[in-house]
């Protein structure tokens, strides 16, 4: 009689004898796994992604910390530890964490950034308490709120006329609603934002702290701010009291992992680790886990020098190419916030197309995926996965689209979507 669930030379044997996990012809054999086929064809078609997550389809991880993944893939067992109770290796990258992100307390999130937003908001706050926040809040903020029966107070972000976004906060719309709203428990803000836009975190926490009020920074765009002192400075290091990153952004680390770093006294740190025992599945990735330690690992060795080669590398790029009617945006052009160069924004309203359509063109032409588009802009993601030859092509691809363009303007000057 064949004995079944043994592993042979092909694989697993099922109940009738037939191999599972061999090497079958999956392509030609009529397997039905959509999911699985969309996401292999994407990496076959060997694209060039400036979009998250971080690592850039690998690229950002050394070969041998990849190999053998399966097997990273485990539970709750002895040596393992438990992210819910963590008193072994977790309780220890943990640790690292903080010390890397200058953190007094760091917590691993296995269900990304909202996860941590939720509970940043549910130990800080009480049930109909208020809380100030940006009108530019995640929908995880706003979510948050609902859950814990928080009431926002919505201030407005500034306005960008070039670019056709909300840029950031100043100091006095802070100082205004935290004079109109005395009650509220304190401010979350997003910082950066979606297009790289910081504002000026230093005095906003001044000023929240004068009022003895909590600052809680979004900091989901910029995990690899603490790693190159090029860049606007993190929200700890303004000041923050505490930050949510998601590290798979900017990161060489996998979708849904995120970090919750605390920053002061000022946050009950038991209540955190409570309502993230709460909130947080029970079945945490240790997938996830590993590598939002090795991307701390591979940043603290690397990330300086990876950075300042990329930031080189994008600053060469901008001088070097023409991009004709495209325009980048940089801190100049969002006076009175810095912006992260790393978050490579292009306005291509002038070229006649929106950003949707500038998209699809760089997708259809040059095989380059964005991160995002809108009317006006399209908005680009590099992280220390991309080295020079992948900003070049970037920037080629976008100086070509840009020509391209004008010349197609020039024959229909009647038409565009304006300034």
């Amino acid at each position: 009689m064949k004995r079944t669930g043994l592993r042979s030379k092909m694989g697993v044997t099922d109940s009738k004898g037939d191999v599972i996990g061999s090497k079958t012809d999956i392509n030609g054999g009529g397997w039905n796994i959509p999911v699985y086929s969309a996401l292999k064809a994407y990496g076959d078609s060997n694209p060039l992604p400036f979009h998250m997550p971080g690592h850039k389809l690998g690229n950002g991880i050394p070969r041998e910390l990849l190999s053998e993944i399966e097997k990273l893939d485990l539970t709750e067992i002895p040596g393992t530890d438990n992210l819910h109770a963590p008193t072994g290796v977790i309780k220890e990258a943990q640790g690292l964490a903080a010390e890397a992100f200058g953190a007094v307390e760091s917590f691993f999130l296995v269900n990304g950034s909202t996860v941590g937003l939720h509970a940043a908001i549910a130990a800080v706050c009480r049930r109909g308490q208020t809380l100030i926040t940006g009108r530019d809040s995640h929908r995880a903020v706003i979510n948050g709120m609902q859950i814990c029966g928080v009431s926002p107070f919505y201030i407005l972000p500034e306005y960008s006329q070039i670019f056709g976004i909300h840029t950031g906060f100043t100091p006095q719309t802070v100082e205004k609603a935290l004079q109109d709203v005395p009650d509220a428990v304190g401010l979350l803000i997003t910082r950066p934002n979606y297009y790289g836009v910081c504002s000026e975190l230093t005095q906003i926490a001044e000023i929240v702290h004068k009022h003895n009020k909590i600052l809680i920074v979004d900091e989901a765009h910029g995990a690899h701010l603490t790693f190159n002192s090029r860049l606007p400075e993190s929200a700890l290091a303004c000041g923050a009291d505490l930050c949510i990153q998601s590290a798979h952004k900017t990161l060489p680390a996998f979708t849904q992992g995120a970090y919750l770093h605390v920053g002061s006294d000022r946050i009950d740190r038991e209540r955190i680790a409570h309502f993230l025992d709460l909130f947080q599945t029970t079945s945490p990735s240790y997938v996830i886990m590993a590598y939002l330690d090795i991307a701390r690992e591979l940043m603290q060795r690397f990330g300086r020098k990876r950075l300042d080669s990329l930031l080189d590398n994008i600053e060469a790029c901008s001088s070097r190419f023409d991009l004709g009617a495209i325009e980048l945006m940089n801190h100049s052009l969002v006076p009175g916030f810095d912006h992260d160069a790393t978050r490579i924004t292009a306005n291509v309203s002038a070229t006649g197309v929106t950003g949707y359509a500038a998209e699809k063109l760089l997708r259809e032409k040059s095989n380059i995926q964005v991160e995002m588009s809108d009317l006006r802009n399209i908005v680009c993601i590099a992280t220390v996965a991309d080295d020079c030859g992948s900003v070049e092509k970037l920037f080629s691809a976008m100086s070509r689209l840009g020509e391209e363009l004008a010349q197609q303007a020039a024959e229909r000057p009647d038409e565009g979507i304006g300034g």
